[in-house]
């Protein structure tokens, strides 16, 4: 049985402080990276006012993870989005399908009441490694 490996970048932010998670988890061959948001590496605030501002900065962070753990967006298996309003479904896409390519991951996309700090998005991946 594989062991538990815990992923970790500087290059993506760290999770919050005294919270009980790692920014990703690989497993065997498997990835899970945590939720992300439009924080980057080092600060403590969302950045960017738009959907398409926000995306981009979460996908940079989980393209991050992703390469430290050895991995890509080419190789994410599942994707969870959660928005805070769905009226951003096509601002969302609109980035996150340029980050995803031509033979996009299985994912669901739900509207939740709040997200973290205001964010506008988060996302989850699980990737092959």
């Amino acid at each position: 049985m594989a062991d538990k490996e815990i992923v970790r970048t500087d290059a993506a932010p760290a999770p919050f402080e005294g919270a009980p998670y790692s920014q990703a988890v690989r497993y065997g061959d498997f990835l899970f990276v945590a939720g992300q948001l439009a924080l980057p590496a080092g600060h403590d605030a969302i950045v960017g006012d738009t959907i398409e501002e926000q995306t981009e900065q979460v996908c940079d962070n989980v393209k991050a993870i992703l390469e430290a753990a050895g991995s890509s967006f080419e190789r994410v298996l599942n994707t969870t989005i959660y928005l805070s309003d769905f009226g951003d479904f096509a601002g969302l896409n609109e980035v996150y399908g340029r980050y995803v390519g031509d033979k996009p991951p299985a994912r669901a996309t739900v509207q939740v009441a709040a997200l973290p700090m205001g964010a506008k998005v988060e996302i989850a991946v699980v990737a092959h490694v």
